[in-house]
């Protein structure tokens, strides 16, 4: 049974990263009650992968650019920028407003080009991420830097902190253990080659 979540979360994959076997996204997604996954290189706008009109005001995307350092002073494993790339004065009356976050899914390489070629992403809020312990799946692959979580750990993460109840966050990390524990099993002749043999980074 998903969880039940009050932020929305929409999860933009790479067409290439659905292929991968450490791949996240499809489990983020089963595990709550409103999300999405859309696959794909560009959009308009965000309500075309949403599938629904929405504002752009109240939504957010996980960053992928890095933040300076008081930007987290008082903010903890996650800091909210404005538009303009600065730290918002209130950001907790901002994430109580929030309906949802954006997730860009794939490798650095494959999440610049989402960005680049997506100018609505510009208009949202900005989520960077702190976390305060690495990345559960860093025995399988290499993160490129500390703060590169998979799509399901970053998701996690945003919940646990804007999420009145800690369900959603919970389910997150239930399907991630799945995931893990998948990963751990004898490997087919098929796919022998390919697992951990290149790594994403994330947000």
């Amino acid at each position: 049974m998903p969880a039940e979540n009050r932020l929305f979360v929409l999860i933009l994959q790479h067409p290439q990263e659905k292929k991968e076997p450490l791949a996240t996204a499809a489990a983020a997604v089963a595990a709550l009650r409103r999300a999405k996954l859309a696959v794909g290189l560009s959009w308009p706008n965000l309500a075309r992968p949403l599938g629904r009109a929405a504002d752009p005001h109240r939504w957010a995307v996980l960053y992928l650019g890095s933040s300076r350092p008081r930007a987290f002073a008082a903010a903890g494993e996650i800091a909210l920028l404005g538009r303009d790339g600065e730290p918002v004065a209130d950001p907790a009356a901002v994430l109580r407003g929030l309906e949802g976050i954006v997730v860009i899914d794939g490798t650095w390489s494959q999440a610049k080009t989402l960005w680049w070629r997506n100018a609505w992403l510009l208009k949202l809020h900005r989520l960077v991420l702190n976390p305060a312990r690495p990345a559960r799946l860093g025995r399988l692959r290499r993160e490129p830097r500390r703060e590169a979580l998979s799509t399901i750990e970053a998701a996690a993460l945003v919940l646990r902190q804007v999420e009145a109840k800690p369900d959603a966050a919970e389910a997150l990390d239930a399907a991630l253990d799945r995931v893990i524990a998948e990963a751990g099993r004898p490997l087919s002749a098929g796919s022998r080659g390919r697992a951990g043999s290149r790594r994403r980074p994330r947000h």
